[in-house]
């Protein structure tokens, strides 16, 4: 029997992504067209942003809290979020959660540990580039990381929140991460972090100058270990 998985959902892109990514490599594990309960529960982005314009990151723990209750009401046994950003919220979310949780940045970490990368790139949303918890994480794993300039973080926050949030992937935009990426990797980087779950939908492995920790795919397959026990 494998755990009912329950998924806090924050954007739409990144959500489907996760999902979509359980429910085709739980097939590896349990049979075609197998895959293990999935709940999802999603306040809109238009809400979330709200509160994290005002840097109200307890209001983004009060969405995140109120899917949660729902969740575990549907009968999940342990949830995830397939979005890097809101967990700034999570020191404020886990005191009063009525389930479990995995962390998405602890998961990239540990896969990047395990992967011998010694210095990471970080990409996502402005609110994930220039916040505490990747650094926080990393530095408690003793993995060095880089942020983009200043100039490139704004203009990947633009790309992130006027286009891949509403599904909309172009060639312009990866050619743009493309050279960030490339500038990182000219700084030591030896592996860049896609920390926004649209990221992946626009560059990869087969395209990135660097090799990429997904950190969608990342959290996906941590649930599925999580739901096999």
């Amino acid at each position: 029997m494998s755990k009912h998985i329950g998924i806090v959902a924050c954007s739409a892109e990144g959500a489907a992504l996760c999902y979509r990514t359980i429910c085709e490599e739980a097939q590896l594990l349990m049979g075609r067209h197998m895959h293990p309960e999935i709940s999802m529960h999603t306040h809109c982005l238009g809400e979330y942003m709200q509160h994290i314009y005002r840097d109200d990151w307890q209001g983004v723990a009060d969405l995140m809290l109120s899917s949660s209750d729902k969740l575990s009401k549907a009968g999940a046994d342990f949830l995830i979020s397939p979005d890097n950003t809101i967990h700034r919220a999570f020191e404020f979310v886990m005191p009063h959660s009525p389930l479990p949780w995995l962390h998405i940045v602890e998961e990239v970490a540990t896969t990047a540990k395990s992967q011998g990368y010694r210095k990471l790139g970080i990409t996502g949303t402005r609110y994930t580039m220039e916040g505490p918890v990747y650094p926080q994480i990393l530095d408690a794993c003793g993995i060095e990381h880089l942020a983009p300039q200043p100039d490139e973080r704004a203009k990947i926050d633009q790309i992130i929140m006027d286009e891949l949030v509403n599904g909309s992937f172009t060639a312009e935009s990866r050619a743009y991460f493309q050279q960030v990426i490339a500038r990182m990797s000219r700084q030591d980087c030896d592996a860049v972090v896609l920390g926004c779950t649209e990221i992946p939908l626009l560059i990869d492995d087969r395209t990135s100058p660097l090799p990429t920790l997904d950190s969608t795919r990342i959290l996906a397959r941590a649930a599925l270990r999580r739901a096999f026990g």
